[in-house]
Order: C-alpha cells, then structure tokens, then sequence
C-alpha cells in the first residue's frame, strides 16, 4: 500500500502542484515568522547584554506601589547612596545615570528620530576623566549647560561637526548648545534610528529633575568579587529602603523577558495571519484531494476487490497526503527564511536600523515548519480518503458514484444552522458587554464555520440569481450555470476559501474607516479650538510655552490642559486643569445637566459615565484632597458628555495650581482671530521658537495624522491577507483544471455538437466568475456584519465612534473576487478548449 501511494504521487505531480503550493505559502508564513522574530529577540537580547557587559550591579530608587503623580516626582537615587556605594569593599567603579526625553532638529530644522526614541543622558567621566560607555570619535566630552555630545549615527545623518550649534528641546523650550564631542555607542534605540544626547552630569540633573540624585547607579565590581557578594555587601552597607540592589544577571534576564514579551505580540499577530493562510489551503487540500480520490474510484475498487481492507484505502490516502505535506513543509522552511530575511531588511528600512545578528534557524523552527506542513495536510485529506474507503467496490467499478444521501445533507445542514445560529448569538451578545472581546471573537469563528458548512445549501439560491445575466451569454453562460451548481459540496470549498479572505478585509476596512470618521468628528464637534499643540513625544510641556503662545498676534483666546490625580472622597479621580475664563471660547462640550458658565473658584463640570458612577449631578458638592494634602469642596455646575479629549472633573487652573509640587502641561488649545491659516500657524511656530519637539497640529494636522496611521495599518494588513487570497486563487484554478478533467468526456461531446473553442472558453471563465463572485458576496456580507459588531465594542471607548460603510471599497472587493475568478479561469478554460473532442469522447 505504501508503493501505491507513492507510485500515485508520483503519477500525479500537476495536480498536487498546486496543493504543495498553497501549503508552501502557509509554512513559509510560519517559518518565517519565527525566523525573524528569533532573529530579533537574539539581536536585542546580545544587544541589551553588551550594554550590561561591565555591570556586575545596579541600583534604582525604592519601588512602590504607587506610581508618580507627574514624572517629576518619580523617586531617584541619591547621591549619598552613591557615595556610600562607593566606599564598599569589592567595588571598582561606580556610573551615575540621568536620563529623559531631548529632541534633536537637524540643520533645516526637522526633528531627528520620533518620541521616545530620541533620548538624553549624562556624561558621567570616572578616576580617567572619560566614561568608558561613550568613547569620543571626534572632539571631548562636554562640561556646562551649554555643551553636548551627539552618537555618531546622529551626528553623520543630520552633517554635525565638532564646534556647531545643534537645536534641542527637552520640555519645550528650544536650546542651542555648542556640539563638543561626537561619540560611538551600543546603545540599542540610537542604532535603531533614535537619537542619543549628552550632557554633562549637573547639566542633566537640572534638565531631567533629578536634583542632586541620578536614575539608575551602576556598579562594576572589582576583580575576584562576584555579583551575587556584591550585592549582599551593598545592601547590608544601606540603609533599608534606600535603593532597590540587583545584580547585572538579574538585569540581564529582565530585559531578555521585556524583549520576549515584545516580541510575542508581533509573533502572535504574524502567526494569525499565517494560520489563515493555512486554514484558507485546507479547503484547497481537501478539494484537491476528493477530486483525485474521485478519479481513481476504480482503481480503489480494484484494491478492494483483491482485499485490501477500507482502513488501508484510507491509508493510501493519507499517506500521498504525508509525502505532499513533508515536500511542502520542507520547502516552506526554506522560503520562511527568505521571509525571515526580507521581514528583517524591510522592518530596517522603514523603522530604522535593527541591531546587527546572525539570520537565527532555531531546531524548533525545522519542526514546526515540517509538523505544520504535514498535519495540515494529512487532516484535510483524511475525510476524502475516508469517503474513499466507504464506497463499494461494486459501484466503484462500475463507475456509479454515490450521491450524497438526504440524510447527510438534512444532518450537515442542522448542523451548520446550529453553530451559525449560536455565532451570531455569541457576537450580538457582545455587543453589549463592557468587555466582550473574547465572546465577540468565539462567536465569529462560530458563525464562520456554520456558513461554511452551509455554503453548499447557500450556493443554489445564490447562483441561481445570476441566471438572467448568465443567460444573455447563451449556451456557454447556461452550462456555466450547471456545472457550478452540480458538484455544490465542491463548489462552496472553492468559494469559502475566497470568502475567508475577503471576511477579513472586508471587516477590516469596515471598522478602519468607521474609527477615522470618529477621530474626524471628535476634532470637529468637541473643540472650537483653532490649534492643538503638543510635544512629539507626549512629554508634559513647560508652562512657559503657553505664556509665549498667550502672547502671539492674532491669539484671542488659549487653555493649558493640565491632568493631576486627586482623592474625592474614597476615590480617586482625574482632575482636568484648564483656563476657565477662555475654556468655553475653545471647546464646545455637550452638556446634559447644567451648564459650562465661567469655570472660576471651586466650581466645576464632571463627565456624564464619572456621575453616574458617583451619582453626582449638578449642585452636587464634591470633597477633594489635592496633591500636596490641602482640602477644599468642589460645587458642580454642570455635566457633558465625555470624549477622548475630556474625561473626568474640570476646572480652573488657578485652582488647581497652588497645589500642584511641578506644574506642566499636557496640550495647550488655542484660538486665532482668523482661524486656522498657514500665516496663523506660522506665527505660532515663531513663537514657540520655532521648536522642531513640539507640534502644532489644527483639526485637518489631527484627522491626518490618524488617517495615516490607519492607512499604513490597513495596507500592511491588506498585504498579510493578500497570501490568503492567494492560496484561495490556487483553489480556483485547481477546481477549475480537475472539473475540466473529469468533464472530458462531456466537453468533447458539446464540441462535437457544436460549441466552439471559443465557447468552451467562456462557459469554463463563466463558472469560474461565478463561483469567485459567490465567495466574495458571503465575504463582503460577513465582514460588514463582523465590522458593525466590533464597532459596537469600539464605541465604549470611543464615543463619537460612527459606523461607516465604505460602498467604493466594498464594490472594489467584489470587482477583485470577479478579478480572481477571470485570472483562476485562463489556463484551465484555455486547457479545455484544446482537449481533441475524438479523444475526449473516448475518455473514460
């Protein structure tokens, strides 16, 4: 039995061509994905190690429980913790370490790197005046406020020399220092594209806030000490509390989990679209195989007849099914790691430079790609090889196949009923839960197999719809007709297969322009507002920027946005600072008790889902402890509908800020006397320096930014599903070529009666469009519905979330189903119209 199996793979390479093909695709995904995440992970995983290579210990502030109110209040290391360090026996050297945002603009003014990416620290020189963690290329080390030192990266991208003036802001305010030293590093966001400043260590203490005390004290430990001693002998020369004491191995393993739990979101995503792919070939392997099963009826006969029993016809079967699975498997690894590879230089290209490493081949890659490869195909052969086994001799030689039995269709369809009806249950129950992302994603999937399962009781109503259309095409159109509805089991594996893709993009696209037309009417209708400005990085601003922006021409009305936790009552809430005399010039909040009025002294306005929460309403008096202890009681005068923008209590700063220890500001609102113009917004960047950290974006600058980001998502999404779609290609073609083999016979006879070449043509393309356009109205259909449903979900948390249907787009995937249909179409109908009708008859 195994040489027959071997001998019918071999008999019947082109038409498992194509299976191969699709289950490549899919393994390749796979493969890939756990190469360049391998990859990856190794990479900043020796990266993050070399930079740790002279740390034997390190030190960082107390942790607790309680996060900082500002990051300005984030506990630090003390100097004299540091010095007491210093002094313990086995300790050679101790490194001090400040650090926090700077911004660094390029000659022409532009910023280099993005957010957090572009970072600033200190200089910290030891007993031979250089730190051993920055080695100077060009020039020295900088000493005072107005020296720094950029990474080389930086320095050659933007043309720095030693000696010129560089622009940088760290909270706002544009700084000029002189560039005294250009130095290399391993620093792992500098050789990723981001950007690294120095400055002298008191220098960056006053920048950073970190008066007199230091991030992170690193500690090298002398020769013959051993981490594990070190760090018992620092923690007993400490006082309890003072620093937190880990070892550089401890650190190490931290940073290698941060590094894998990174990475893992990646990996899950790539590795849902790979198992779509995969779930999308099934459907091809098991078509492929129910129609090589079908061909060879007599020939299993046969096998049965000289008394080869139904378990070893099924594993015949199986065992082709192997042999295509191990070829496709083994050449799915090697493609996965040229996608491996590319992932690794398109990611470098777009996101800037990765840490250099060798291409990571791990040995449970080999057997996942090779078990994958195998299993998928295997499992969608055996119901084929199962029905195989089931036919009986007698009717198999004689070539009467076996119809499906009322029965088994009855029983299909309850069953495909039953789980269609309890996903869509599932999914419409989600819809009105706090949290039901896990129902919502069980119920798709649900709702997804029971349409699958029955496509074949769909596809007749279906199609029979397009018979007025298929008519006008004469014979050819009504043949076309027929046979897509003769085999409906085939039929609907060949346009599920399509449907899935087509599900997700649809669903996908649906929900994507849905939450830009919220972001654009959250712009619109919650601020009057001409401009939004803000840091690049979304650190706080210094207030003095808000000062300069107040005193701009053409300025009429301007609010800081300040944000402070503070207990009312036995809670804690969010308090809103803004400028009450000109808040209600700048937003246009919708109120449904009370009203806005002048926000001055202790009045305030609360959200409506906070009030419901607390049952406050308007004339409610709220008890609130500030920051610094003080006590006051807030009378609400109204309640609006929250936003994105406002969420929580709002009122004016200056009752906010005596009590704040660091005042600065989250957004500053402004309001032009000619609106949002090019001049207007000339003028503010003037005033603010001309500051290349901090953006000042108007509601076009906001909805923009959000479309762009969705756009650039929605595209990398489109091309992960584009492999789906694919494999669901392949399954059209190789439906189409094993129908016109095994119509052979049927195609000679409409030739010899008449039918053209041209028209054989036709009536293959037809069927083929057909189907394809079947698949993609269930796609397009269910994807809306999965769109709408999420859109429920996302509304929670974006309230001015609205659905949209995109009918230009929704017509594009319907245009590209029919698009898939015509190309599937052209070397099978090409194939048939070629077939001798003398030979063809004579086909058995």
């Amino acid at each position: 039995m195994f040489r027959t199996a071997l001998r019918n793979v071999l008999a019947h390479k082109a038409r498992l061509l194509m299976t191969v093909l699709a289950v490549m695709l899919g393994v390749a995904f796979v493969s890939g994905t756990l190469v360049f995440t391998s990859t990856l992970s190794d990479a900043f995983r020796n990266s993050s190690q070399k930079s740790l290579e002279h740390v034997d210990v390190a030190l960082a502030p107390p942790r607790s429980d309680e996060g900082p109110a500002t990051p300005e209040d984030a506990p630090q290391v003390g100097q004299k913790v540091l010095d007491t360090v210093a002094r313990v026996p086995g300790v050679a050297a101790t490194t001090g370490l400040v650090s926090g945002y700077t911004g660094v603009a390029d000659k022409h003014g532009k910023l280099l790197g993005a957010g957090l990416s572009t970072r600033g620290s200190n200089y910290f020189p030891g007993k031979d005046g250089t730190d051993a963690r920055y080695p100077m290329r060009d020039g020295a080390a900088p000493k005072g406020p107005d020296q720094i030192a950029l990474d080389s990266r930086t320095a050659d991208k933007a043309g720095y020399r030693v000696g010129d003036t560089v622009r940088i802001s760290v909270d706002g305010p544009v700084r000029e220092p002189k560039l005294t030293g250009i130095f290399t590093t391993d620093d792992d966001r500098a050789a990723a594209g981001g950007t690294l400043t120095l400055f002298d260590t008191a220098s960056a203490q006053k920048l950073f806030r970190k008066t007199g005390g230091y991030s992170v004290v690193q500690v090298t430990a002398a020769a013959g000490t051993s981490q594990t001693a070190l760090q018992h002998a620092i923690e007993r020369a400490l006082p309890p509390g003072s620093a937190t004491v880990e070892t550089g191995k401890q650190l190490a393993d931290q940073q290698a989990g941060v590094i894998e739990e990174s990475m893992s979101g990646m990996k899950t995503g790539l590795m849902v679209f790979a198992g779509i792919s995969l779930f999308v070939g099934i459907f091809l392997i098991a078509n492929t195989f129910t129609m090589l099963v079908a061909q060879r009826t007599k020939e299993l006969a046969l096998l049965r007849a000289v008394g080869a029993a139904r378990r070893q016809v099924t594993r015949t079967v199986l065992i082709e099914a192997f042999v295509v699975g191990a070829i496709a498997g083994a050449t799915g690894l090697v493609a996965g790691i040229g996608v491996g590879a590319g992932l690794r230089a398109l990611i470098s290209s777009t996101a800037g430079k990765l840490p250099d490493g060798p291409l990571v081949v791990t040995p449970a890659t080999v057997l996942t790609a090779l078990a994958v490869g195998i299993v998928v195909t295997v499992l969608a052969a055996w119901l084929p090889g199962r029905r195989a086994a089931k036919i009986p001799p007698v009717a198999a030689m004689n070539s009467v196949h076996v119809p499906a039995s009322t029965k088994s269709l009855v029983v299909r369809n309850s069953i495909g009923a039953l789980f269609a009806g309890v996903g869509t249950a599932c999914v419409l129950v989600a819809t009105g839960m706090d949290d039901g992302r896990s129902t919502m994603g069980a119920g798709a999937v649900l709702l997804l197999i029971g349409v699958f399962i029955l496509t074949p009781l769909l596809s007749r109503p279906l199609i029979a719809l397009a018979a007025p259309v298929l008519r006008a095409f004469g014979t050819p159109g009504t043949l076309a007709r027929q046979n897509a509805l003769r085999n409906p089991r085939r039929t609907a594996a060949t346009a599920s297969a399509l449907m899935v893709g087509l599900t997700l993009i649809t669903g996908l696209t649906v929900i994507a322009t849905s939450v830009q037309k919220g972001v654009d009417k959250m712009a619109t209708e919650s601020l009057k507002a001409d401009y939004v400005i803000s840091m690049d990085s979304q650190q706080p601003l210094s207030p003095r920027l808000e000062k300069a922006v107040a005193a701009a021409d053409g300025v009429v009305a301007s609010s800081p946005l300040r944000k402070e936790l503070a207990e009312t009552g036995t809670d804690h809430e969010v308090l809103n600072g803004v400028n009450g005399r000109e808040f209600d010039a700048l937003t246009q909040l919708k109120f449904t008790e009370g009203a806005l009025g002048e926000l001055r002294g202790n009045r305030a306005v609360v959200d409506g889902d906070t009030a419901e929460y607390r049952h406050w309403k308007t004339g409610s008096r709220v008890p609130v402890t500030f920051p610094d202890g003080k006590k006051t009681t807030l009378t609400l005068s109204g309640v609006y509908e929250g936003n994105d923008m406002f969420r929580g209590l709002v009122l004016d700063n200056a009752t906010l800020a005596p009590h704040q220890k660091h005042i600065a500001d989250d957004q500053i609102l402004v309001k032009m006397a000619d609106g949002a113009t090019d001049a207007n917004k000339d003028t503010l960047a003037k005033a603010l320096g001309n500051n290349p950290a901090v953006l000042v974006a108007d509601k076009k600058d906001v909805s923009d930014s959000i479309s762009q980001t969705i756009t650039m998502m929605l595209n990398m999404l489109y091309g992960l599903l584009a492999m789906a779609v694919i494999v669901a290609v392949l399954g059209v073609v190789n439906t189409l070529a094993m129908s016109v083999f095994e119509r052979s016979q049927e195609i000679g006879m409409l030739r010899a009666i008449g039918l053209d070449r041209r028209g054989v043509k036709r009536m293959v393309r037809l069927e083929s469009l057909v189907i394809s356009l079947f698949g993609g109205v269930l796609g397009v259909g269910l994807g809306v519905f999965f769109g709408w449903a999420a859109g429920e979900l996302i509304s929670s948390g974006l309230k001015s979330y609205e659905l949209v249907l995109p009918w230009g787009r929704l017509g594009l995937f319907l245009a590209l189903a029919g698009l898939v249909g015509v190309l599937a179409a052209l070397w099978p109908a090409r194939r048939a119209a070629r077939l001798n009708m003398l030979t063809a008859i004579k086909a058995d």
